[in-house]
């Protein structure tokens, strides 16, 4: 009994261990969700009138664009996907991986090639591990990223979007990154980045159908304008998606966390309450051996005195 008791108390003193760095995983994550969120919000209003002077050279002129023009004929699209540089977060990169491949399956049975390109190591490891090619990939600033880091990532797909498809081009560039709704929701999205959608909404039609809209002179060319906006619409929207992407890494691992810790707590109660039982028993069963002795000697005495 002594002996199962001492391994309750080392598995005790393990998980106790365990309990600890998981509690200041959880703490230090909650502490990031926090700056994550700022950053979110503070580079969504740039996004918003970029995408917005974007839509009005587009609908102010006649000029073809990569930025704004659909193939007729599309034959190669790109997928960025974003995943996290380290794990001890849920599903959180296997929520995005199945994204990205619902979509791949979804542009290929349109006809089309697809392309990868990769930000953070998870993503980078589970294509590598199933030996399916990537273009290009990123890693080392999944958690913090920057608007540098969005300009890195940038460069070679907006290279790809101005390349022929013979050449090695592609029509469409697409992303899959986990948008952050809330502290407990985190969910995988893909959206198209291009060419970019000038759809109007219902409310904003009947806005406009009775004005006069404004008429654009552009310098030196709507052409000119859409080269100079095409590689910083590119850079916010990718830098947008991973902030979100960010957020969400430190929502589901603070999750994961506090899962992981209250796991621990529940472990350790159930060990004591072994170690408990075992020392009772170990305890029962020394008194009955004193008692059993006392009673023999007891015995042996009044069997004397006869």
């Amino acid at each position: 009994m002594g002996a199962q008791i001492r391994v309750y108390k080392r598995r005790i003193k393990t998980v106790s261990a365990t309990k600890k760095i998981t509690k200041a995983m959880e703490m230090i994550a909650a502490s990031r969700i926090v700056k994550a969120q700022r950053k979110v919000a503070a580079s969504a209003p740039y996004a918003g009138e970029l995408t917005r002077a974007v839509t009005a050279v587009a609908t102010g002129s006649n000029t073809k664009h990569a930025l704004t023009t659909e193939v007729e004929t599309p034959v190669r699209a790109a997928i960025l996907l974003v995943t996290s540089d380290r794990g001890l977060a849920g599903g959180y990169s296997s929520n995005a991986i199945k994204a990205a491949d619902q979509l791949t399956t979804r542009l290929k049975a349109e006809g089309k090639d697809v392309v990868t390109y990769i930000v953070g190591r998870k993503g980078v490891a589970y294509y590598g591990f199933r030996e399916r090619p990537i273009v290009e990939s990123w890693t080392g600033f999944t958690d913090s990223p920057t608007y540098a880091d969005a300009k890195r990532v940038a460069g070679p797909l907006i290279e790809a979007v101005q390349q022929d498809t013979a050449e090695g081009g592609v029509d469409e560039l697409h992303i899959v990154f986990t948008e952050f709704v809330s502290m407990m929701t985190q969910t995988p999205v893909d959206k198209r980045l291009l060419p970019l959608s000038l759809e109007t909404t219902t409310e904003e039609s009947e806005a406009v159908k009775d004005k006069i809209l404004p008429l654009y002179d552009f310098e030196p060319s709507a052409e000119g304008v859409l080269d100079a906006l095409l590689p910083r619409y590119v850079e916010s929207r990718i830098y947008n998606a991973l902030l979100q992407s960010a957020a969400s890494e430190h929502a589901a691992r603070r999750r994961a966390m506090k899962s992981a810790t209250d796991n621990a707590e529940e472990l350790i109660k159930s060990l004591t309450r072994l170690a408990n039982a075992a020392r009772q028993a170990d305890i029962t069963q020394e008194i009955s051996e004193i008692v059993g002795g006392a009673s023999a000697l007891a015995d042996a005495t009044a069997g004397s005195d006869r």
